[in-house]
């Protein structure tokens, strides 16, 4: 009968040694993946953020146009098929995350999302408030890309 002696063997340390390189080696390919999944991620939201940048000076161009037809050809095929054009263009903005924030009149100034160009020194109250958008702003998944341009009244 063989002894069994508390040395192990060349095989066994060999096994256990290419037991620890392959452990590693999952290791290191789970954190590579990991790593690229993350890089990918970046990579699309820096994307999505610059094709949202190129659009905007275009929103607001199309935004200012309309706001401006003349109400004798505000009913006009063509003039509506214009106006749904900012319709397509917030769709396109909402698939890729984009969201406009909110500065309707009223709503109470936050340095965090709106930038305040105007101040109506002569209001009173305690409380700012928009009193007017000058420009809109986006927010790109809840990180704002461009602030809304205010002007501000206290109330």
């Amino acid at each position: 009968m063989p002894k069994k002696t508390d040395k192990p063997d060349a095989k066994d340390q060999q096994i256990a040694e290419l037991t620890i390189d392959i452990q590693r080696l999952r290791a290191d390919f789970e954190n590579y993946r990991k790593q690229s999944e993350r890089d990918r991620d970046h990579a699309r939201a820096v994307g999505a953020e610059k094709a949202t940048m190129q659009m905007l000076p275009v929103i607001d161009n199309v935004e200012r146009a309309i706001a401006h037809i003349p109400e004798d050809i505000a009913e006009h095929q063509w003039v509506r098929g214009i106006s749904g054009l900012i319709k397509q263009l917030d769709g396109v903005l909402a698939d890729l995350g984009v969201e406009r924030i909110d500065a309707t009149a009223g709503v109470a100034f936050d340095p965090e999302l709106h930038q305040a160009v105007q101040f109506d020194e002569d209001s009173e109250g305690e409380h700012e408030v928009i009193a007017e958008e000058l420009q809109a702003g986006y927010k790109l998944h809840d990180r704002v890309i461009r602030h809304a341009m205010v002007r501000v009244t206290k109330q």
